[in-house]
């Protein structure tokens, strides 16, 4: 079985690449940059490194190049994105600051989801899973083009599903909640405070493995019949209480 992932070279990303390896998958990494583990993986032979910038047509294009003359994906992971360089105020956010975060995380993650979803097509089969996040439905108005951009992947969810079901393909969300990566590396001290003070009900700080797991699960092809289902990965900050 032959899996994708967008961003797989570290933090979540990687975690999944592990678990997905561990689950029988050979992953092919698409990724700016590869890493020590991922260089690793490919010399056991269990991965393959694809260098991509999902945000650039040319270097898409790259990489729907090598899957095809592969043939086929059994899965595709979306994982790659970005946060704002800098926390601003939704006031002030400026256009190239508002390009750099949806050119990756909306429009490049459409582009690369429409191109794998015409393989899987052709094979009528495959798995789809979105990487989003709590910022997809929690306002933060210092990082709204972040928030944005992970809104549009839950309706990415929602469409791909409805379009590739007749194709048996499968898609799912997975929505992380606050997991310790280096994007949250800058507000750890503030996260690990607010978790104390009773933030989430699970009061510690996720981890990637936490949102591997859960594409692990969905890997196993045990829940294809739910296809549009978002998994929160998120300590149960999604559960309101009074």
């Amino acid at each position: 079985m032959i899996a994708v992932v967008t961003g797989g070279s570290r933090g979540i990303g990687l975690a999944i690449v592990r678990e997905l390896i561990n689950n029988g998958y050979y992953c092919i990494v698409a990724a700016r940059k590869a890493t020590d583990e991922i260089n690793g993986l490919v010399a056991l032979g269990k991965a393959e490194f694809v260098e991509c910038d999902i945000s650039s047509k040319e270097s898409r294009n790259n990489l729907v190049s090598r899957l095809e003359a592969v043939g086929r994906v059994d899965m595709l992971v979306n994982c790659a994105g970005v946060a704002p360089k800098i926390r601003r105020d939704m006031l002030e956010i400026t256009e190239e600051e508002f390009d750099y975060v949806l050119d990756i995380n909306q429009k490049g993650t459409f582009f690369v989801s429409q191109a794998i979803a015409n393989i899987m097509r052709k094979n009528n089969s495959g798995r789809i899973i979105f990487i989003s996040s709590l910022s997809s439905y929690t306002a933060s108005p210092e990082r709204a083009q972040y928030c944005i951009s992970k809104a549009s992947i839950s309706m990415f969810t929602k469409l791909f599903a409805a379009r590739m079901a007749e194709y048996g393909v499968s898609v799912f969300e997975v929505s992380p909640g606050i997991i310790e990566t280096d994007m949250t590396a800058c507000v750890k001290e503030k996260y690990d405070n607010l978790i104390a003070d009773g933030l989430t009900p699970i009061k510690r700080i996720g981890q990637p493995e936490d949102v591997a797991r859960a594409v692990g699960s969905i890997s196993t092809g045990n829940l294809d019949f739910c296809t549009g289902t978002v998994i929160q990965a998120d300590g149960g900050f999604s559960v309101r209480r009074l």
